[in-house]
This record gives C-alpha cells, sequence and structure tokens, in this order.
C-alpha cells in the first residue's frame, strides 16, 4: 500500500524468506512480483534498535546470523514481528488451567481445557490465527455444547494475504508434502493465459495445485494474483469433501473468469491444460 502511494518501501525480515509457511515457489515469485513494483528487501537480517533523535529514524540492521552492522534512514518504521496468544492476566494461573510453552491454553479436540467446565478457542488457542478460524470454532463449540456434533477440519482453513497482487492458500505447501514423504503432483496454470484477466491488464500470478499422486485427492491449492482470496474457496469446498483434480477439472466455469484458471491448474496436474 505505502509503495503504491509513492513512499520507498524497504522490508526487513529475520528470516532467509518472506512468507513463513506459505509455499516456497509462491514466496518466491511473490517477493518478485513486489520487487517489480519496488520494494527493497533485506532478508536474513535483524532490526537491533531505532535511533528516534534526529530528523529521520536511523534503523540500526544485523545479519541475522552475525556480522557487520549497517543503517537504513528512514521517515517511518512499522514494526510487524507476530503475535501471541492473549492468555496474561486472565487468572488462568488461580484456576489451574493448562498452558503450552508459547502461553497457549492446551485443549482437547472438544476445546475442553484442563479445567472441567471451562472451554477455549480463537488465538488462545493452537493453530492459525485467523478470524475465520476462530468464528468457526465458536461456531463448533456452540454446536458442542448443544449436544450437536462440532467440528473444524483444520487441513481446509485457507490463508489469504490482503497485498496487490493478493496470495491466498488452502492446505499443504510443497515442502510439507516433500517433509511428509508424499508422492504428489503439480498442476499450474498463469494469469497471462487467462482471458479476463489479459483483458483487465492483471495477469501477474499464477494457480498451484497438488494432489495425492495415487488418489488424485487435492492436497494443497495456492493462487497469487488479483482476488486469489475469493478464488481459493472452490479449492477450499473441494478439499472438505475430499474431492479429486479431476472433479475440479471437469467442473465447468463460465468463461471469461479469472476462476478459470482454477480449472486449468486442475487440468495440468494431470498436463492437459487446454489454453497453454
Amino acid at each position: 500500500v505505502w509503495r503504491r502511494l509513492g513512499a520507498e518501501v524497504t522490508v526487513v525480515e529475520f528470516l532467509d524468506r518472506i512468507l513463513p509457511g506459505m509455499d516456497g515457489e509462491v514466496a518466491k515469485s511473490f517477493q518478485r512480483i513486489l520487487e517489480k513494483q519496488g520494494v527493497g528487501f533485506k532478508l536474513g537480517a535483524k532490526v537491533t534498535g531505532v535511533d528516534t533523535s534526529g530528523a529521520t529514524l536511523k534503523v540500526s540492521i544485523e545479519p541475522a546470523a552475525g556480522g557487520e552492522a549497517q543503517s537504513l534512514e528512514a521517515d517511518v518504521v512499522l514494526v510487524a514481528i507476530g503475535r501471541v496468544a492473549y492468555t496474561e492476566g486472565l487468572g488462568l494461573e488461580a484456576l489451574g488451567v493448562e498452558k503450552d510453552k508459547r502461553g497457549r491454553v492446551v485443549t482437547d479436540h472438544y476445546f475442553r481445557t484442563s479445567v472441567p467446565g471451562i472451554f477455549a478457542i480463537g488465538d488462545a488457542i493452537a493453530g492459525p490465527m485467523l478470524a475465520h478460524k476462530a468464528e468457526d470454532e465458536g461456531v463448533a463449540i456452540a454446536e458442542l455444547l448443544a449436544g450437536q456434533a462440532g467440528h473444524v477440519n483444520y487441513d481446509v482453513i485457507p490463508g489469504w494475504v490482503y497485498t496487490t497482487p493478493e496470495v491466498a492458500a488452502v492446505g499443504k505447501t510443497e515442502e510439507e508434502l516433500k517433509a511428509a514423504g508424499i508422492d504428489y503432483k503439480v498442476g499450474k496454470f498463469p494469469f497471462l493465459a487467462n482471458g479476463r484477466a489479459k483483458a483487465n491488464d492483471q495477469t501477474e500470478g499464477f494457480v498451484k495445485i497438488l494432489a495425492d499422486a495415487a488418489t488424485d485427492k487435492v492436497l494443497g491449492a495456492h493462487i497469487i494474483g488479483v482476488e486469489a482470496g475469493e478464488m481459493i474457496h472452490e479449492c477450499a469446498v473441494l478439499m472438505e469433501f475430499g474431492g479429486s483434480s479431476e472433479d475440479l477439472a471437469r467442473t465447468c466455469h463460465a468463461h471469461p473468469t479469472r476462476s478459470e484458471a482454477v480449472k486449468e491448474a486442475a487440468m495440468a496436474v494431470e498436463k492437459r491444460a487446454i489454453h497453454m
């Protein structure tokens, strides 16, 4: 946002990549897109201090692995180093509610804490700190308390980076599948070959579908592009019902729409995309 408004932007990131936890190929492609927009990156670096005594701010930066420090001058410093569970000062210790090493309330599959009658959901417990994850947990626990079968499928919680272009994902990344030893296939389709995207001159990005090599079950979906956060949900619905890439590939999509790229990526899993 600030870069598009004309400000010079430099991102200082402790890790050696942006978007940790998201698919590596997606993160690299996204960084290239942001660099084309003029955003600068200093990866594998840490901020050790900010001098506010002068007319401008002077940010001290060192390599994360150790090394020579340097100074970065800026008008504004935005600090975003993550979040922690909001559990301090709630009296949990006095009640005997168990917390993990990161301060999160420990719960079982039914959101029950270590103290009978006390339940916990949302950012106070493990899992992605996302409003929609907490909302689904709220619905699930209400159903459980009413004697119904409340449930949250944590394998199908979509994530969304609210940038231009957007980045959205649901399910596993390639790195996670490799680490788990799961044999998989990849289908990709660029928005450069999508009619609606070309007409709107919004061709940056692509759709990436990961499917089990043996069963064809979709295990993950990743999108970079305009309205990626809106398009990810058809993949989430498909995965919620254990659908395959062929199921998605054989579903008719309206033309011309950006969502056609999702279908084409599913077709590309079996190397049969028709517009590439």
